[in-house]
């Protein structure tokens, strides 16, 4: 009977039944996992990236309930996306892809742990999962560091100290742990500062901060670390950026953990859900690799600024509450609902005979998770590096369970399946537990599948009430500034794209203008591309059209500062350089200018305005079709100029260098 019994369970498997009659048979394949022989590396967590730059600018923005909501599906344990580790950008206020983020030190006698919102965001990951290994990465660096150069490393000591004064604010003013430091994202790295990094970090009481070089490729990290010992003691993690599930001799010679510290970039739909179900297993299955890492953690920025929707979820529109659980929120939770950083990866080849891959972890105490992923060339292409074709076809996979494994009698099952003819993908879905009999189970894979087989019961999909329904950004929005304690330091969908735009409490103003809008940053950063040498932030729709454009300007530059007020406005993030629109500036000599582009030089009317620095004027800028008109003041001071392209775009505000600048009483129609 015992022996009928087990027969029977060996012919049920989860997956898609017996093959049809006449149909071709099955590839069939065995796999052995056993821990007999000892474990495999140290499992260290899936995570993702906030910033790199104003990845969540918009997030912060969010009414309750959403806003918690968002963060429940990223960061709560067993309920969406169930993340292990949060990175985030260090502040320097510069442009680092879809906008600039703020620096703890603006200037070199500054410090304030209050600006921008990683620090909001950390705390809120903490609170959900007191567990979440936390990492910061600069971009770029306020100017002061370079004393004038574009290069953090002249004065390492200076660098050293202004990453260090960021993990003890983080400490002092949020109780916030910082676990992991990287050195200069995708940039070049200098071992003199790694050093000294290591030796201040000590010197502070910040033993327990580990060290993540470089941000980039394999090598130069992994040569120089082979050839200088002393580097190679203070390097703890070796980051690679989008290693196409690839390492190198030299990194895996050091014997240093191995991450995938920045991956995935992906747009979020099926095929992004495919891009990170292949690679969260190949990157340890082909690579060594312990971690992996997605930029983006979610697409909370405006669409059309440079890789729009490449976050895990997606969540743009704080005006109308609007958000979408995308795909892969449930792909990532088929590893992080049943794995803890300090779990160990099993000693397996995990390539799939039929193509596809699986990996096998234990926390060492008897659990067991297995995730299997069978994803096709075609729909699990990232956005770099390119991808070498593959072939995966239907398959049926048997499993025996050796060693402390082989008394595990069932496994709970986890499925998705991503449908490419449909659109009609199943995600997270719990089957029936598989019965495991004498250590053994089989499996019918098809095509674009995950499975997870665990031990572990804890698993949830968690659903949250639907949200409201997408809305445009609305058409008529006002903003005056007028808030004595903001809790963020930048105001709500403004996104810098170059400078800095801060709250500002004017206090010397006795009228109308106590509260305010500054432009802050009066150096140009080092900087991780190129920004623009002009300040800007942009509001509001891509799609308008059609606008009236009205803000309170205040030159506080005497001589040859300006500022300028801009609809139409066609680019961002790291593009800046390149944006176009209709610029309406005006200058501290007294003259004005309009021009179709941020950097002042095609310019289609100018002539004298008498505005001056430091006092108040109204600027109002009106586009209708292919004509455009201005008035300073409420009196119309330029109009008829012919505007040929761009045909739509955001609205905006800026400066016409790094100066500070005041605005308020913005209103846009």
């Amino acid at each position: 009977a015992a022996l009928l019994w087990g027969t029977i369970l060996l012919a049920c498997s989860c997956g898609p039944g017996p093959p049809r009659v006449g149909a071709a048979p099955l590839l069939a394949a065995t796999y052995v996992l056993d821990d007999a022989n000892g474990l495999g590396r140290e499992f260290d967590g899936i995570g993702a990236v906030s910033g790199g730059g104003a990845t969540s600018r918009l997030l912060v923005n969010y009414q309750e309930p959403y806003r918690s909501q968002i963060l429940d599906y990223l960061f709560k344990p067993n309920f969406g996306a169930s993340l292990h580790i949060l990175k985030v950008e260090i502040g320097g206020d510069a442009q680092s892809t879809d906008g600039t983020e703020p620096s703890h030190m603006h200037y070199e006698n500054d410090e304030n742990y209050f600006r921008g919102y990683e620090w909001w965001l950390m705390k809120e990951a903490k609170k959900r999962n007191p567990k979440i290994k936390l990492i910061g990465l600069p971009w770029a660096f306020p100017g002061w560091i370079g004393k004038g150069e574009n290069w953090p490393y002249d004065y390492p000591d200076i660098t050293a100290y202004y990453i260090i004064s960021w993990i003890l604010g983080a400490k002092q003013y949020h109780d916030l742990d910082i676990d992991y430091i990287g050195i200069w994202n995708e940039r070049a790295f200098s071992s003199k500062y790694i050093k000294l990094l290591r030796y201040t970090l000590d010197k502070h009481g910040l033993e327990q901060v580990r060290i993540i070089a470089s941000d980039r490729l394999w090598e130069p990290i992994s040569f120089v670390m082979m050839i200088d010992s002393e580097l190679h003691g203070v390097v703890d993690v070796i980051g690679a950026h989008y290693p196409g599930t690839k390492t190198v001799q030299n990194a895996l010679l050091t014997g240093k953990k191995l991450w995938s510290s920045e991956d995935y970039s992906t747009f979020n739909n099926d095929v992004g859900a495919g891009c990170w179900a292949r690679i969260l297993n190949q990157n340890y299955v082909n690579g060594n690799m312990t971690s992996t890492i997605a930029w983006n953690l979610v697409a909370s920025y405006y669409e059309e600024l440079p890789f729009g929707r490449c976050g895990l979820m997606t969540a743009q529109q704080p005006w109308s509450g609007h958000y979408k659980v995308e795909s892969p929120i449930w792909i990532t939770a088929h590893t992080t609902q049943f794995t803890q950083p300090g779990w160990s990866y099993l000693q397996v080849d995990g390539h799939l005979e039929g193509g596809g891959s699986f990996v096998a972890l234990t926390d060492g105490l008897g659990n067991l998770t297995i995730i299997i992923e069978t994803m096709s060339h075609n729909h699990s292409k990232c956005i770099r590096p390119p991808l070498p074709n593959f072939n995966v076809i239907p398959q049926r996979a048997t499993f025996y369970l050796r060693g402390s494994f082989y008394m595990v009698e069932t496994l709970q099952v986890w499925h998705s399946r991503l449908d490419f003819e449909s659109g009609n993908s199943s995600l997270f879905q719990r089957l029936n537990p598989v019965q495991v009999w004498k250590g053994r189970f089989s499996l019918n894979l098809n095509v674009d599948e995950v499975y997870t087989l665990t031990t572990l019961k804890t698993g949830q999909k968690r659903r949250c009430p639907e949200p409201p329904p997408p809305q445009p950004f609305p058409s008529n929005y006002k903003d005056d500034f007028n808030i004595r304690n903001p809790p963020f330091s930048e105001a709500p969908n403004f996104a810098d794209q170059t400078g800095v735009f801060e709250y500002f409490v004017n206090a010397s103003d006795p009228g109308d203008h106590v509260f305010t809008l500054r432009q802050v940053v009066v150096q140009r950063p080092i900087t991780w591309v190129s920004d623009a040498d002009q300040t800007i932030s942009v509001i509001g729709n891509f799609k308008w059209v059609n606008m009236t454009v009205t803000c309170d300007i205040y030159i506080e530059k005497p001589r040859d500062g300006g500022v300028f007020i801009a609809g139409r406005v066609d680019n961002g993030g790291i593009y800046v350089r390149r944006t176009k629109g209709v610029f309406f500036w005006v200058f501290a000599d007294g003259t004005y200018r309009v021009t179709s582009d941020l950097a002042g030089q095609e310019i289609l009317m100018k002539g004298l305005a008498g505005v001056r620095d430091n006092a108040w004027h109204t600027l109002t800028l009106n586009i209708q079709g292919n004509s455009a008109s201005g008035l300073l003041n409420g009196y119309l001071l330029w109009e008829n100029v012919i505007i040929s392209k761009p045909g739509n775009g955001w609205a905006a505000l800026g400066t016409r260098s790094f100066e500070f600048a005041q605005f308020d009483n913005f209103h846009v129609e």
